[in-house]
């Protein structure tokens, strides 16, 4: 198994506070989700998840923003919740708080109005956070290229590679798996269990304003993280 841990931070800046904050905001939620009997469960993500077929008729707007906030899983809760971690704080240290917070939501719905462009007949509610995730990397991968980000494989061994080969491989893995859905899809009202046009959409959006960002905001020069593991080994449909 291999999965990211870590990258290379800057120097500086703002206090990522939303970005952790997320974090936080995010696993509260999913207690109170998973505290939920599984009828009660199905029927507040029915009402707080965003259906495209709802949004596409003028209904239900405010899930754009809840739905976010959601997730389907442990799973799916903790890939998002690290990625947002390895990748957040660096764009919200460069560009500031709230100007972060406003750009993580932007890239939420730039996510969500992507899914529904591909699927408007949709009536599976979609959940969690990794649209906007999604935002974060590509304004990551345009500002910070060559960051390193750091793997653990099979916890007992790291490397790292750098951002910009770990998220254009992402990318192209996240196109991949969206076209074969909608080859796959006999209906634009089946939207599958994964949301990849959304991952697609948050991603570019990001890639776009990361341009704005690297032009508008200084680059702080990346430190490497001080990793705090005991050995020293060899070097070597959810949004």
């Amino acid at each position: 198994m291999i999965f990211p841990y870590a990258d290379d931070q800057v120097k500086g800046g703002a206090t990522p506070y939303f970005s952790y904050g997320f974090i936080v905001l995010n696993l509260l939620f999913f207690l109170y989700e998973a505290s939920l009997e599984p009828a009660v469960l199905e029927s507040f993500i029915r009402t707080w998840g965003a259906i495209p077929a709802d949004i596409a008729e003028g209904r239900g707007y405010a899930t754009l923003l809840s739905s976010m906030f959601l997730h389907g899983g442990w799973a799916h809760l903790l890939g998002n919740m690290l990625y947002l971690y390895i990748f957040g704080d660096n764009i919200e240290a460069t560009i500031g708080n709230l100007s972060f917070l406003v750009f993580y939501l932007i890239g939420g719905l730039a996510a969500h109005f992507a899914h529904i462009y591909f699927y408007p007949g949709s009536t599976i509610p979609t959940v969690g956070a990794s649209g906007a995730i999604s935002a974060v990397m590509g304004a990551y991968l345009v500002m910070f290229p060559k960051s390193q980000i750091r793997f653990l494989f099979f916890f007992l061994f790291r490397f790292s590679i750098p951002a910009i080969f770990f998220l254009v491989f992402w990318i192209m893995q996240q196109y991949l798996s969206g076209s074969a859905a909608l080859e796959a899809t006999t209906t634009n009202a089946d939207a599958g269990q994964i949301a990849w046009w959304a991952h697609i959409g948050g991603f570019v959006f990001g890639v776009v304003t990361g341009f704005f960002f690297r032009f508008r905001y200084p680059q702080p020069s990346p430190q490497p993280p001080h990793d705090t593991f005991p050995y020293q080994p060899g070097r070597g449909r959810y949004l």
